[in-house]
């Protein structure tokens, strides 16, 4: 009975709470509406923050207390994980107080929201980059701040998901056979991350990619092609000599020289 009873209070005061709000809602009293959403803010009831704030904010744009109010609207759509809003603000609040009393702060959570929103590696990476060139950019205006470590690790993180993703990519290429995007993926790869983790890998899928493209190449082509597949198989044993993928690199070579008419046995006394 005595649960009976407690239940009924609850649901009547949440009743009267939402009737409250309602009202609060259509209110004309604006001063009321920003108290009320600082004490909704202090209770975590960032919804209704959001929801008030949207409608005075523009009231007090030229006050002294729109500061405050920009960065309690920033900080419940983070406290609601709503980070594409979040970064939104914060990166408003940096804009319109560059030296305001959070500028720092805002201009860190900013990148971290988009560092929350990147995704896996196999899906698009804007948020990744937004969020690599967000914590560049914090690094440069707060040299002395103590969270450039942090943002620096961030970077490095993102980065190698960047790497990740370049790597899946070119290698969807070579395992779908289709060796000029192939080759051109990797090599732009390459280019773009010289140090990659699978840089040995990527070297390698390129030579057989080439020569792969020289196989199956008209045979008008195939001199010119076949000679870019030697020069690649050069770069290849210069870099990796003893390489994981020594016994599949010289057939490639000796099939190449094969076909270029090249005799190995010279090639390789010289050697």
């Amino acid at each position: 009975m005595r649960s009976g009873i407690l239940i009924i209070l609850i649901i009547g005061l949440l009743v009267s709470s939402c009737g409250e709000y309602e009202k609060l809602l259509k209110s004309t009293d604006y001063e009321l509406k920003k108290n009320k959403a600082k004490e909704y803010y202090e209770d975590g009831m960032y919804a209704r923050v959001t929801e008030l704030l949207e409608q005075i904010l523009p009231r007090y744009r030229a006050t002294e207390e729109a500061e405050e109010l920009t960065w309690i609207n920033a900080q419940c759509y983070y406290g609601m994980k709503d980070y594409l809003m979040a970064g939104s603000e914060f990166s408003n609040y940096a804009d319109l107080y560059p030296f305001g009393s959070h500028a720092e702060e805002a201009n860190f959570l900013a990148a971290m929201c988009d560092y929350y929103s990147s995704p896996r590696a196999e899906l698009d990476q804007e948020s990744t980059r937004n969020s690599i060139d967000g914590f560049s950019l914090f690094i440069k205006r707060f040299p002395g701040s103590p969270k450039v470590e942090d943002a620096s690790k961030y970077i490095k993180e993102l980065e190698d998901r960047l790497v990740e993703k370049s790597y899946m990519s070119a290698r969807l290429y070579y395992d779908m056979k289709q060796y000029r995007s192939s080759i051109v993926a990797l090599d732009n790869s390459l280019k773009e991350y010289p140090e990659t983790k699978y840089r040995e890998e990527m070297m390698y899928l390129k030579l057989t990619s080439l020569f792969l493209f020289a196989e199956n190449s008209v045979p008008a082509k195939q001199t010119e092609r076949y000679q870019s597949t030697l020069d690649d198989y050069y770069s290849f044993v210069e870099e990796f000599p003893k390489s994981n993928y020594s016994k599949d690199v010289n057939r490639i070579y000796q099939s190449t020289a094969k076909k270029l008419k090249i005799n190995t046995e010279i090639t390789q006394t010289n050697n």
